[in-house]
């Protein structure tokens, strides 16, 4: 990695500029007045906040060039400027990176892979930093700056220290990433869960636009949950709010690497299903493509595998629906790759267990690339630019 020129701070630090920032960014253009209504701030506030976004190029005046053919819109529109800066978000599997390179709408201009066979810290930020390095040259072609760079890694992660505190599929405990990797090179690092890094990105321009009470559930490697509450993305007291993949379901179930017996993780991960599907068939399962293989072929329980997978998320989302009420439950993940296995589990399960009125909650399917999770750190990266001053090794 190399840093840029000079380190740069959003303009107006203060909660009404991020708002307003932030709603336009989501729902723009927008004219001054819907800003305000959408962000429950009175025209003087946003007259404040708008101007020197303006004057320092992050908002402009106008539609986007597509939109300034279309007959009958509202004069005095404001947009954010993608333009006018960029940002890298990095996603951590446990056997590959996945690198993205976004403007400030978050609109993906370039993205990278490469294969992660060592999983040490030490080996991880030097292939992050050949990642950036490529997408830093790549960027510097345009002009605009770099402000920012976001890590998306699964486990338990405080952002505000920038320290992942237990990542079991990387086998990491207390690595300051955020530190280690703005040493490396210079870039403001935020550093997040990369579910909440996608919930991010689902919250500004995906499903859950528009939405003040979301939640997204991801199945595959793990059972990821993000959720939004009033509009705020939810880390908790200690940063593992949503931690549904460890929710115990069944108490004399399979042991999870958490510790714990019949978590949901320990029934529908996908390491779970290949383990279990091995013990009921006899058969040598390499990985879950194989096991999917198998069910829909209709070997003797490979199907009631999945099944089982099925009503332990139905029962882990009805979870969230009671406690917290969310309007829609967006489910993605690579998982989804063998969603017709056991949806109709899911369904079920969720209707059976939720509470009430909380078996209304809209829940839906959103098939995602691993781009868009690199895209939701990038997403993270930009969040903390418009909130807070960024400090190297800081999130």
């Amino acid at each position: 990695m190399r840093s840029t020129p000079a380190a740069e701070t959003f303009p107006a630090q203060t909660p009404a500029a991020s708002q307003v920032f932030t709603t336009v960014l989501s729902h723009g253009p927008l004219t001054r007045l819907d800003a305000g209504r959408r962000a429950g701030l009175s025209p003087a506030a946003v007259t404040k906040a708008v101007r020197p976004l303006l004057e320092a190029g992050y908002l402009v005046e106008g539609a986007d060039e597509e939109a300034r053919p279309a007959l009958g819109r509202p004069a005095g529109l404001v947009r954010v400027n993608g333009e006018r800066a960029l940002f890298i978000g990095v996603k951590v599997t446990g056997d590959e990176l996945i690198a993205v390179l976004t403007d400030l709408c978050c609109r993906i201009r370039l993205a990278r892979r490469t294969p992660l066979p060592d999983r040490s810290v030490r080996k991880v930020l030097a292939s992050v930093a050949g990642l950036v390095h490529e997408l830093l040259v790549h960027a510097a072609e345009s002009g605009a700056p770099v402000l920012g760079l976001g890590i998306a890694v699964s486990g338990d992660v405080d952002r505000a220290e920038g320290v992942v505190r237990y990542s079991p599929f990387l086998e990491w405990r207390d690595i300051p990433l955020a530190e280690l990797a703005a040493m490396a090179g210079g870039l403001p690092v935020t550093v997040d869960n990369d579910v909440r890094a996608l919930t991010v990105a689902e919250q500004w321009f995906g499903a859950g636009a528009g939405l003040s009470d979301f939640a997204v559930v991801t199945v595959g490697a793990g059972i990821g949950c993000g959720l939004v509450v009033h509009g705020q993305v939810v880390a908790g007291a200690h940063g593992v709010a949503g931690e549904i993949g460890h929710v115990v379901i069944d108490p004399a179930g399979p042991s999870c690497h958490c510790g714990n017996r019949g978590c949901v993780e320990a029934i529908a991960g996908d390491a779970a299903i290949v383990t279990r599907i091995r013990e009921v068939t006899g058969r040598h399962v390499a990985d879950s493509a194989e096991a999917v293989a198998l069910a829909r072929q209709g070997v003797p329980g490979a199907r009631e595998v999945y099944a089982r997978a099925g009503e332990a998320i139905g029962r882990g989302i009805a979870t969230v629906a009671n406690l917290l009420g969310p309007e829609r439950v967006i489910i993605s993940g690579e998982g989804l790759a063998a969603y017709d296995l056991f949806a109709g589990q899911i369904r079920e399960a969720f209707t059976a267990a939720a509470f009430g009125s909380a078996a209304q909650c809209d829940v839906q399917t959103r098939p995602l690339p691993f781009e868009e999770w690199a895209r939701g750190a990038a997403a993270a990266a930009i969040q903390s630019f418009i909130t807070s001053t960024p400090r190297s090794g800081q999130g």
